[in-house]
């Protein structure tokens, strides 16, 4: 698997996770007296962030990213909804490097 597709699937993941700590198992360790679900969720949550920032080490390695773009990947993973966001430019950016690989295999030598 490429790494903007890993990074693509990881991002989701770890954002469905965000979502559910935020609007799941925080009310209900808060409205219902269970913290379990928090213990659960976040400890979810936690692998999946660390497996984002591996990717996205990978795939900003991988394609020569700029810190900035980076960063800007890394904050989109602290901000509910932000790696659905982020998902657009990856999947725009993978769009494009389909093309110049499909470009350069039909030029002549």
């Amino acid at each position: 698997m490429n790494a903007l597709r890993q990074l693509r699937w990881v991002a989701f993941l770890e954002g469905m996770s965000f979502l559910g700590l935020l609007f799941i198992a925080m009310p209900v360790k808060y409205l219902f007296a269970q913290p379990l679900a928090v213990r659960i969720t976040g400890s979810v949550h936690g692998l999946l962030f660390l497996l984002f920032v591996s990717s996205l080490f990978r795939a900003a390695s991988e394609h020569g990213w700029t810190p900035r773009r980076s960063l800007a990947a890394f904050g989109a993973s602290l901000v509910p909804f932000g790696t659905f966001v982020l998902d657009r430019s990856l999947r725009r950016e993978e769009r494009e490097q389909g093309r110049s690989r499909s470009g350069d295999a039909l030029t002549p030598d």
